[in-house]
């Protein structure tokens, strides 16, 4: 695809996005050989994109109509700043419209929504096995932060952590 010529649409998702965010999350899935952790339903996706207090946003990409890709993200907040961020969870790009400028004008989009808002910081995270990934990211000006490794407790482990709380019934 030629990234000179080529217009690329970004909007917010609707509610009637919804199947397509679906459909998109599982190819990125695949991407990522991640298709096994892909538990969300349509349902999930509706109740917090949608939701009164739901919790993330997403924007879809299309090149004449077409669907090219999507970005999803939410609020964090950091204390030290003493201002809420914005946490870009996925940014996937169909590999027909790679190399249009689609991840480009996304990410950018995403910036300057975080800058309109006033957050503190944009931050993301990227497999470490992705070189071509971290290297469009670098080239736009990102960093990893080396100082910082995620830990992550999910299912059982959770669960038993959370079992220990005393918390009022909701």
């Amino acid at each position: 695809m030629d990234t000179q010529t080529t217009l690329v649409d970004i909007a917010p998702a609707t509610a009637a996005d919804v199947p397509l965010l679906d459909a998109m999350i599982r190819e990125f899935a695949a991407f990522e050989n991640l298709e096994h952790q892909v538990v969300a339903t349509a349902a999930d996706l509706q109740r917090e994109l949608f939701a009164e207090a739901g919790g993330a946003e997403a924007l879809i990409a299309r090149i004449g109509g077409r669907p090219a890709g999507f970005a999803l993200y939410f609020h964090n907040y950091s204390t030290f700043l003493g201002r809420r961020g914005l946490y870009l969870e996925d940014l996937f790009v169909r590999p027909e419209f790679r190399g249009a400028g689609i991840g480009k004008a996304l990410l950018r989009h995403v910036a300057a929504i975080a800058a309109q808002r006033g957050c503190g910081r944009f931050e993301w995270e990227v497999l470490d096995w992705n070189a071509d990934a971290r290297r469009f990211y670098e080239a736009l000006g990102a960093r990893a932060h080396p100082a910082l490794i995620r830990h992550r407790i999910d299912g059982e482990a959770l669960h038993r952590l959370a079992a220990a709380a005393s918390l009022p019934r909701q």
